[in-house]
């Protein structure tokens, strides 16, 4: 079927930044579960105190963020397609307002972490679909991780294409992975 509706991840898909995840959980004292789940189920003063240290790390990868190359001629392609675009990301509406004013990006829809709907559920992408009038087997799901991966699945999207940064292995199946922008952009040429 051809695809109508492209659904991106942000940081790590849109823009490579500086995140060092394992310290970053370190430094929150995160129990292994996804960093949003964690804080979000912590009391106050804590919550407030840790929520603090995650955003001191994403601003900072904001800062630092470098626009994906390929990533602009891939968005004007499916523009020109009328295929309709959605960024759906865990990180907050001002670094991803940041982020799209920096690089002059433009997508039909966003969703951040304010809408209380977050990655690795499927709820995000499944909002995204419903708000673009988008049925799952019509999209395509682009990310870099794992919680891309399992949202992707979780939502019903059998399309998933993953960019992966260096040596990257995961336990899921059912994705296809890409080393390149351009390469994501061949394979997807082929559902227009």
């Amino acid at each position: 079927m051809k695809i109508r509706g492209a659904l991106f991840d942000m940081d790590g898909t849109i823009v490579d930044v500086p995140y060092d995840w394992p310290k970053i959980k370190d430094d929150l004292g995160s129990p292994g579960l996804p960093i949003l789940s964690y804080l979000s189920s912590l009391s106050e003063p804590e919550r407030s105190k840790k929520w603090a240290i995650l955003t001191h790390y994403e601003d900072e990868a904001t800062r630092r963020a470098v626009l994906r190359r390929g990533i602009r001629a891939l968005l004007h392609r499916l523009a020109e397609r009328g295929v309709v675009t959605a960024l759906v990301t865990n990180n907050s509406a001002k670094n991803t307002e940041a982020i799209l004013d920096r690089f002059h990006l433009t997508f039909d829809l966003v969703l951040t972490r304010e809408s209380g709907l977050w990655k690795p559920s499927g709820a995000p992408l499944r909002s995204a679909m419903t708000i673009l009038g988008l049925n799952p087997d019509e999209c395509c799901a682009i990310g870099d991780s794992r919680f891309d991966i399992a949202a992707a699945q979780d939502a019903g999207i059998p399309r998933i294409y993953i960019l992966p940064r260096g040596l990257w292995t995961s336990v899921y199946t059912g994705y296809e992975s890409f080393g390149s922008v351009a390469a994501l952009g061949k394979r997807i040429d082929r559902f227009l």
